[in-house]
């Protein structure tokens, strides 16, 4: 077996800090279970496969799970970060404007349920007065931070972190056997 030195920041260590536990994604910063000081630390541990997708990847972790592998020792490695931005369409007066009476009025919908069920008063009054009030609240949370960009941001758009490749990263003391069962496994 040989050590790699790549973009993980040197030689493979083996992992002193799970960033998984039982399926279940853990905070790095918790202190549960560890001896740590509790900050995040690179991920460690030897490279067991690469995928171009995080599908494939945790196709690849699902396999050695089905086949009893002990997956508590695999780590999974976004690498090649990049920030992308997916233009959704353009933005107008009229869609901001719509945007927030649309969503205000869902707001004041909910506000008029809860004053009116807890009220016992006029449960109608209180929806129309929920509603109005949540129209009111949408327009203005709408339209200022739009009237702000002046014009220099006239377009809706999600931001995602994807990565270029995933790695698949295991603990030294077990690499090697599940390199061998890996590739065993047509992706």
């Amino acid at each position: 077996m040989t050590q790699h030195n790549d973009s993980y920041g040197g030689l493979f260590v083996p992992n002193s800090g799970r960033t998984r536990h039982n399926g279940v994604m853990t905070n790095p910063l918790s202190q549960s279970g560890r001896g740590g000081q509790g900050l995040p630390t690179p991920p460690s541990g030897w490279p067991i496969g690469s995928y171009p997708t995080y599908a494939e990847a945790q196709k690849a972790v699902d396999y050695l799970s089905d086949q009893e592998f002990s997956v508590q020792d695999v780590t999974i490695v976004g690498v090649d970060l990049m920030q992308v931005e997916r233009v959704l369409g353009r933005l107008t007066w009229a869609k901001v404007i719509g945007g927030g009476v649309v969503s205000g009025a869902w707001l004041g919908l909910f506000l008029g349920l809860v004053l009116g069920i807890f009220t016992n008063g006029n449960i109608l009054g209180a929806l129309i007065i929920g509603i109005i009030g949540g129209i009111i609240f949408g327009l203005i949370s709408t339209a200022i931070p739009y009237a702000a960009t002046r014009g220099q941001r006239d377009f809706a758009s999600s931001m995602q972190l994807v990565a270029g490749r995933y790695d698949v990263l295991c603990e030294p003391k077990s690499a090697e056997t599940a390199r061998d069962m890996l590739a065993k496994l047509s992706i």
